[in-house]
């Protein structure tokens, strides 16, 4: 199916037995649903630190499908298990900026997940999302999704590529319910090409703590949980010298993926019952 080159929606929402588009562009919907999103309180990032290498349209880039996973197992099986202890099983789930797979536990079937990318194929393969939607969140950064529709938003190995985190995380806000969690999950590894200038020259501390500004930029955010897991390197007995702590933290010392999770919950932090 063939979208007319005239039209921008800023929400193409694909059923997974169909792959249709069901919705497109309310010229109205932007400004009604703006009311209620979380106040921007400032920018976290300067011009200069919004810019990539390639500068060609990300639908350019990612037009054609990657069906490979962009971390090892070990970081994989730690956000599994993360997920686990997140998410519960009656909740409805944006996967944001998501692909093939969303690293859900497979054994869990959640109320609804709904996936959001800019590759129809690798979202169409993915078994998890009911439905999913399309849209370069460089260029346009709302949704037409009503406020409160979700318990849960996760992104996973994807924030290194916003150019407007502070709007994205501002609209994330305004989709989750009272309560609601986002995870932001992260590693090493990137498109060297595609990530902004301050990922690109930052290290593992800075750009943990950059994340967390996204959130802190946000009113309304509870303050910002971070959850690593460093390997050590080939297996090795860890260095628990202060030159080791350092060097960790700078991930410097690690023979696999490096897991870092940054996250926090729409005004306050339900209590779990164990």
């Amino acid at each position: 199916m063939q979208l007319q080159t005239n039209l921008q929606p800023i929400y193409t929402p694909h059923f997974k037995t169909s792959i249709k588009i069901v919705s497109t562009l309310n010229e109205n919907y932007q400004t009604n649903q703006q009311s209620s999103a979380g106040k921007t309180k400032r920018l976290v990032l300067t011009q200069e630190g919004r810019t990539k290498l390639n500068l060609y349209p990300d639908r350019d880039f990612y037009a054609y499908p990657r069906f490979v996973t962009h971390v090892d197992e070990g970081f994989i099986s730690t956000l599994t298990n993360l997920y686990r202890e997140r998410l519960r099983p009656d909740m409805e789930i944006l996967d944001l900026m998501s692909s093939w797979v969303s690293h859900l536990p497979s054994d869990v079937k959640y109320k609804r997940v709904v996936g959001h990318g800019l590759n129809a194929q690798e979202l169409a393969k993915n078994p998890r999302l009911d439905y999913f939607v399309l849209k370069d969140l460089n260029q346009d950064q709302q949704f037409e999704f009503e406020n409160c529709s979700f318990d849960a938003v996760i992104c996973t190995v994807s924030v290194q590529y916003l150019q407007q985190p502070e709007k994205v995380f501002a609209e994330v806000f305004r989709v989750l319910k009272p309560g609601g969690v986002f995870i932001v999950s992260f590693s090493n590894r990137m498109f060297y090409e595609k990530a902004i200038s301050a990922w690109r020259e930052g290290i593992a501390y800075s750009r943990v703590q950059l994340v967390v500004q996204y959130f802190q930029s946000v009113e309304g955010f509870t303050e910002p949980e971070v959850v690593r897991k460093v390997p050590t390197a080939n297996g090795a007995r860890e260095n628990k010298s202060p030159i080791g702590w350092i060097m960790r933290l700078l991930g410097l010392m690690s023979g696999s993926d490096p897991f870092y999770a940054v996250i926090a919950y729409r005004n306050f932090k339900p209590i779990q019952d164990d």
